[in-house]
């Protein structure tokens, strides 16, 4: 997959189909956008997704807003799919200020070869998001696009959408959540070493330490499927501080897996969250916190 952050590498050579969007999660909302454009390369044209870097809230608010995919999450989910090129716009006060019409003209059409795009109806584009649905509608006759637009996919009388999935992840309703994403809600990164309390306690655990713009669901245990190296192995997951340890840990994902003893340190993993258990405790000893584990244990395994 081709992965496109700079203006300057924007001129393509090949004819695009693009999504327009900012693809926080995913959700399946998002999936009918994507469905269309990756029909489209049966006809020839390139799946390309524009999306903006950082995104739009963040980049109007001037603070880290959590997503529900980081950078890298999104980027691995894309390439699964097939998209064939990423366009990561860099969303500045000059290219935020873009009239719309220029930025339909020259960056779609001139630099990205666009021959179709896709967009929901409340698509919003260019200087003060003034660019829209029924601007695309005008420029596509005479531009030579076709354009396809889309309704918001509802679920129970509500539209999904990424803040509705944010609110839903935050609540810890993690079966909810499946079900506007189409698939479970993980946390990705690189196993790092941790203080090996597991180890001495007969539970080892792998960690990860996900970045302070990941949107992470209440702290607690849940079952999990652990994908390592294109494989997958069911878990029980604590997402937390670890309070019975140190009052001062750094927020972190801690995994026992079932069945598993290999070295995964330095490697890059998926932790997909199952069922939520129980929330974090803070016990009174090591031994109290082993007797807990051991009946989480039992009971993610059901």
């Amino acid at each position: 997959m081709q992965i496109i952050t700079r203006l300057d590498e924007l001129n393509i050579n090949e004819k695009t189909a693009i999504a327009m969007g900012k693809f926080d999660g995913i959700h399946l909302g998002h999936k009918k956008l994507l469905d269309m454009i990756l029909e489209q390369k049966k006809n020839g044209l390139k799946a390309t997704v524009f999306t903006f870097e950082p995104s739009p809230e963040e980049f109007f608010v001037g603070h880290t807003v959590r997503q529900l995919f980081t950078r890298n999450e999104k980027r691995r989910a894309f390439e699964k799919m097939g998209i064939d090129i990423l366009v990561e716009f860099p969303l500045t006060e000059n290219t935020a200020a873009t009239p719309p019409e220029d930025f339909v003209r020259n960056i779609l059409v001139d630099d990205l070869k666009a021959k179709y795009i896709a967009a929901g109806t409340d698509v919003s584009f260019g200087d003060k998001g003034s660019g829209n649905q029924f601007l695309l509608k005008n420029l596509s006759k005479e531009l030579g696009f076709d354009l396809w637009l889309i309704d918001k996919v509802m679920m129970d009388g509500e539209e999904v959408s990424s803040t509705r999935v944010r609110n839903v992840v935050s609540d810890g309703d993690m079966d909810m959540v499946r079900r506007l994403l189409g698939y479970d809600y993980s946390i990705s990164g690189i196993v790092e070493h941790g203080r090996h309390i597991g180890h001495t306690i007969g539970v080892p655990t792998v960690n990860i330490l996900p970045p302070d713009n990941k949107l992470l669901p209440p702290f607690g245990v849940y079952s999990s499927l652990v994908v390592i190296d294109g494989c997958e192995y069911k878990g029980m997951t604590n997402i937390g501080r670890k309070p019975t340890i140190s009052e001062h840990e750094k927020v972190g994902v801690e995994t026992y897996i079932y069945d598993f003893d290999e070295d995964v340190y330095g490697k890059t993993i998926e932790v997909k969250l199952k069922d939520f258990l129980r929330p974090e405790m803070k016990f009174d000893s090591i031994d109290q916190l082993k007797a807990q584990i051991e009946s989480d244990l039992k009971l993610a395994a059901k």
